[in-house]
């Protein structure tokens, strides 16, 4: 090791560093680029383990407004948007609220609330 410690001083003699002063504010913004760094390292690492909260998959189970009659196919008003929808069993008229059941490619699955959970 002292051999090489020895050949590494012998080559690189000859160059000339000039001497680096490190001063307050340096130092100061060192520190803040490297807590930035490890911040946005954690938020980037946070949000992948995330569970999904977007998309049609965490539509189901969710309710639904019927805006025209589900005979057996109509539209509903889920999260905001209007959406195609075929009703699970009897006709379901404008208005009513149902449970998004299934999701076919754009089209929702859905059937009626149960009358206990319309009593509650």
């Amino acid at each position: 090791m002292d051999l090489l410690m020895g050949l590494f001083r012998d080559l690189f003699s000859d160059v000339s560093m000039p001497a680096i002063e490190m001063t307050g504010p340096i130092i100061l913004a060192i520190v803040l680029a490297a807590a930035f760094v490890i911040f946005a390292i954690f938020a980037i690492v946070r949000g992948q383990r995330r569970k999904i909260s977007a998309g049609v998959e965490d539509m189901i189970g969710k309710e639904a407004v019927v805006k025209t009659a589900l005979k057996p196919r109509g539209t509903v008003l889920a999260e905001g948007e209007l959406w195609s929808a075929t009703a699970e069993g009897s006709t379901i008229e404008a208005g009513e609220e149902v449970i998004i059941t299934k999701i076919e490619g754009l089209r929702l699955m859905v059937r009626k609330q149960d009358e206990r959970k319309e009593g509650q």
